[in-house]
């Protein structure tokens, strides 16, 4: 099943630039799975040593927030898209 994902800027020279990518899987862990396995590296960037996801890290699915849903179960459809959103800390 093929899901689009939206790279932010700091992680495209992962996919060689490319902006959106494709992978396939039924939740958004087996998708992220996916991703590292054709665009290595993305795994110690997303998650840390416990294998959560990073704390500034955040992951959405047609706009909305895993965190109120399944979390990296959160399942995912052929027309889904999701984005990983680095936190953007100001002052």
């Amino acid at each position: 099943m093929a899901i689009r994902i939206r790279v932010p800027g700091p992680l495209r020279r992962l996919t060689g630039g490319d902006a959106e990518v494709t992978v396939d899987g039924e939740t958004v862990s087996a998708a992220l799975g996916d991703l590292e396995q054709r665009y290595p590296g993305f795994h110690d960037r997303l998650y840390d040593t416990d294998g959560k996801l990073r704390q500034f890290i955040n992951i959405y699915v047609n706009d909305a927030d895993i965190r109120f849903s399944q979390g990296l179960e959160t399942p995912v459809g052929e027309r889904d898209e999701m984005s990983i959103v680095p936190a953007v800390a100001g002052g």
